[in-house]
């Protein structure tokens, strides 16, 4: 299956000079945990839930705080013609559950979560990828 076949496709795409009361105002209305962020019609980071509590609240910066400063800048993604089961080898290998979808033009087209997975494929193909997901540690550990 493609990652097209899975993927969400109504995405909202924050700026970095949004603030992070913004995106949380939107991740509240979507009920998503992660908003790409574009400047120039690229993709130039992503934001989560958890870089505003993480990156943000816990270091004491508020809710007027820029987008672009909280922002995750090494942005991973696939593309919408990949193949759903080499990319649930990526999120395993990076401990991600999310990834933005682009095309081969490289213009932001969807995100790809491992809920989406979970929900379209019908082989549990998430289960391992949740497995290697979760173990402790990863380059993605903010403590």
């Amino acid at each position: 299956m493609q990652v097209s076949a899975a993927m969400t496709r109504d995405v909202h795409i924050a700026n970095p000079e949004q603030t992070i009361r913004d995106a949380a105002t939107t991740m509240a209305e979507l009920d998503a945990g992660v908003v790409p962020v574009g400047e120039n019609d690229r993709l130039v980071g992503m934001l989560t839930d958890r870089d505003i509590a993480v990156r943000a609240i816990a270091k004491g910066m508020g809710p007027d705080t820029k987008i672009g400063e909280v922002m995750s800048r090494e942005v991973n993604y696939c593309f919408e013609d990949d193949d759903i089961d080499s990319v649930l080898g990526n999120f395993g290998d990076l401990q991600i559950r999310r990834l933005p979808v682009l095309n081969r033009d490289k213009r932001l087209v969807g995100v790809l979560s491992l809920g989406d997975v979970a929900v379209s494929a019908t082989d549990g193909s998430a289960g391992p990828a949740l497995a290697a997901i979760s173990r402790p540690g990863g380059e993605h550990s903010q403590t």
